[in-house]
């Protein structure tokens, strides 16, 4: 049976593979939005891993009466039963004219044959991988405000991801508001204008401010932190982070920061504010500073009876460390 893409550029046959929600999502908006501006009447069919009948995808993949195209979706293949792998296979076997298959996987080995059969079969594969390192976030980022016609400089890219943290969905939500609500360039104060109360809220300058040897801003910025609901475990796991990236930048030697970068698996600008913070550091003091903060992290997850106390013991012994005299 000959195949037929309803739309150009779209294959009958399309992977969205990976766990990163948000970038999924965003590889099946696009991938339908491309089918519909060759067929504005796409009927679009989505069928659930969860309670799944035997025999459902045939029954939608077979022609209609009054013809037309159709995108059938399979969603989150990696959890579905037999039944439904084993409809899909038989689809490939023989597909269907005027259809395109969509599949989702969150990844794993559930489902490899039914992944393997697609690929051999020519389909187009969109990653969608978990974006979990904050050189990986920010350009995530930068892309984000890019594709929506907007700059931003490293410096706003970076605040951002500090005040807004770990969930990519949020970070969505802060450039789309941004870009909406302002024009011209993003940069640290426009972040600062909208995230300022969730960046002193971070571990981020509490970590700044004591790897700098300040102990009065970083132990106030401590107790801001606090005072707002944050764990004493981040806000260690942040302080690690900073010094474990000057460990790795201080004994990388010279070279341009986006080549340290890639040899470090760091975000350039991640290079260069490690840089900016060894200033006034030795290495026997970062020992000392990086000793506390493990010192501190047993503490914080249960070891000591006072989390809070032996965050600030570890921040004033930061601070000494950076100012040893």
């Amino acid at each position: 049976m000959t195949i037929h893409a309803p739309a150009a550029g779209v294959p009958p046959y399309v992977l969205i593979s990976g766990p990163e929600s948000v970038l999924a999502e965003r590889a099946l908006a696009s991938t339908l939005e491309a089918l519909r501006a060759r067929e504005p009447d796409l009927e679009v069919i989505k069928l659930y891993s969860e309670g799944y009948q035997s025999g459902t995808l045939t029954t939608h993949a077979s022609p209609s009466l009054f013809g037309g195209t159709k995108a059938i979706v399979v969603l989150d293949l990696d959890e579905a039963p037999d039944d439904l792998q084993t409809d899909v296979l038989a689809y490939v076997a023989a597909p269907a004219g005027e259809t395109t298959l969509i599949v989702t996987h969150k990844g794993g080995t559930r489902s490899r044959k039914v992944l393997d059969t697609l690929r051999k079969a020519g389909a187009r594969v969109l990653e969608a991988p978990l974006i979990k390192s904050d050189g990986d976030k920010a350009q995530f980022v930068a892309n984000e405000f890019r594709r929506q016609g907007r700059k931003a400089t490293p410096g706003a890219v970076q605040a951002l991801v500090q005040a807004v943290g770990k969930d990519l969905r949020e970070l969505t939500a802060a450039c789309a508001q941004m870009v909406a609500d302002t024009e011209g360039l993003v940069d640290e104060a426009l972040v600062e204008t909208y995230q300022g109360g969730k960046v002193e809220a971070t571990g981020f300058k509490v970590a700044d401010a004591a790897i700098a040897g300040n102990a009065g801003e970083a132990l106030r910025l401590l107790r801001h932190a606090i005072g707002a609901g944050d764990s004493p475990v981040p806000i260690v796991a942040v302080l690690a982070m900073q010094l474990r990236q000057m460990v790795k930048v201080g004994s990388a030697g010279r070279g341009a920061s986006a080549q340290l970068a890639r040899a470090l698996a760091m975000a350039p600008w991640q290079v260069d504010q490690a840089r900016r913070k060894l200033s006034g550091w030795d290495p026997e003091g970062v020992g000392w500073a990086i000793q506390a903060v493990a010192a501190a992290d047993f503490e914080v997850k249960g070891g000591g009876r006072d989390p809070v106390y032996a965050l600030e013991r570890a921040i004033l012994t930061i601070c000494r460390a950076r100012n040893p005299r």
